[in-house]
């Protein structure tokens, strides 16, 4: 049975701020990046039923640095002016920006999305993007640290609150944001990644914790973790999970899919070993991706969500009684899996936790 503070689940997609989940030689999906195509993604995505998406922060496309890349936070400012319902979660690496412009950038767009905006932090693992910008990268445990000492000074100002900081990097005298929320106490903050400092990170300030994908026993082992550290007055941390869906009426036409999508890929390979020498190799990520063959990023298929929709639907409902609330869904072809998700599994899956 789900923990017994565990909502039920939520489903978001992955904004396509750089092209193809899985393979980027795909006939049945072009390379497209573009504002039009995410306007109209997450457009319909709301109308399916969806709850959330996540719009990745790059500010050069970490696949090859040429491709076209699309922003994150005027993407998101956008998407908060056009949907009425669905959960903007904006990715952030703290280097990129002060806490204070930051803090108000999100209250911004809280007040634009009327109370239906949330923060991913993360940390960066692309050296180039930051370097090449004439920003230090650094190790990786002091860029959690900064990472920790960032989102100590942008919790209180999200809540409205005079700040006074000072600290290794940052140093605010009486700070305060206004219009704060009308809506709720702040907007949510997601926290990405599952090193040590990760954690930690997580534990201390996030909501909700996301997690790459996996099987389920690892995902469980994680969950457990997190569960057993202390959250002094704050609510239950959640979780949610990042995953690839490849689903048929049948397993066998959806690993057939399965194998298509990774043979395409094979084709990115000198791509991916191009770009490896720029991944901080402290990545606990990476190290996760490495167990076992998978398409999609962020863990893709690892979580195991391939094959019939009742196959698909029967592994979301044990991953969700596991504890994942938020499942951030990956396809490809986006739009028409997106579709054949929220009509075949959408429904399967609703029956089987309301049960």
């Amino acid at each position: 049975m789900p923990h017994r503070s565990t909502p039920g689940p939520r489903f978001g997609i992955w904004a396509l701020v750089h092209g193809s989940r899985a393979a980027r030689q795909d006939p049945d999906e072009p390379y497209d990046a573009s504002w039009a195509r995410n306007r109209a993604l997450v457009l319909e995505a709301e109308a399916l039923g969806f709850d959330a998406v996540l719009v990745a922060q790059h500010t050069v496309n970490p696949h090859d640095g040429r491709s076209p890349q699309l922003e994150a936070w005027t993407a998101s400012a956008a998407l908060a002016a056009l949907t009425s319902r669905i959960e903007i979660i904006a990715a952030i690496k703290p280097k990129l920006y002060h806490p204070a412009v930051l803090a108000k950038l999100a209250l911004g767009i809280e007040e634009i999305s009327g109370g239906r905006f949330a923060i991913n932090l993360v940390n960066a693992w692309n050296r180039p993007e930051l370097e090449r910008a004439g920003i230090d990268f650094g190790e990786h445990d002091a860029r959690y640290a900064y990472g920790h000492e960032w989102i100590r000074v942008v919790e209180p100002l999200l809540r409205g609150e005079r700040v006074t900081h000072a600290g290794p990097h940052f140093h605010l005298d009486g700070y305060q944001l206004s219009p704060a929320s009308a809506w709720r106490s702040r907007p949510r903050i997601y926290v990405g990644g599952e090193s040590e400092p990760a954690r930690a990170l997580a534990a201390d300030y996030g909501d909700t914790w996301f997690i790459n994908g996996q099987p389920l026993a690892d995902v469980q082992g994680l969950i457990a973790d997190l569960r057993s550290r202390p959250r002094a007055d704050r609510p239950p941390l959640r979780f949610g999970l990042s995953a690839f869906v490849i689903a048929r009426e049948t397993d066998a036409q959806a690993e057939a899919e399965h194998a298509r999508l990774h043979a395409l890929a094979a084709l990115d390979e000198p791509e991916r070993a191009a770009a490896q020498v720029h991944i901080d190799p402290q990545a606990a990520m990476f190290a996760t991706f490495a167990k076992s063959p998978r398409v999609g990023s962020n863990g893709g298929t690892a979580a195991g969500l391939v094959g019939s929709y009742d196959t698909v639907a029967r592994r979301i409902a044990d991953f969700h009684a596991a504890g994942i609330v938020l499942f951030m869904l990956q396809f490809q072809p986006f739009e028409t899996e997106m579709r054949r998700f929220a009509a075949e599994v959408l429904p399967r899956v609703r029956a089987l936790t309301a049960a």
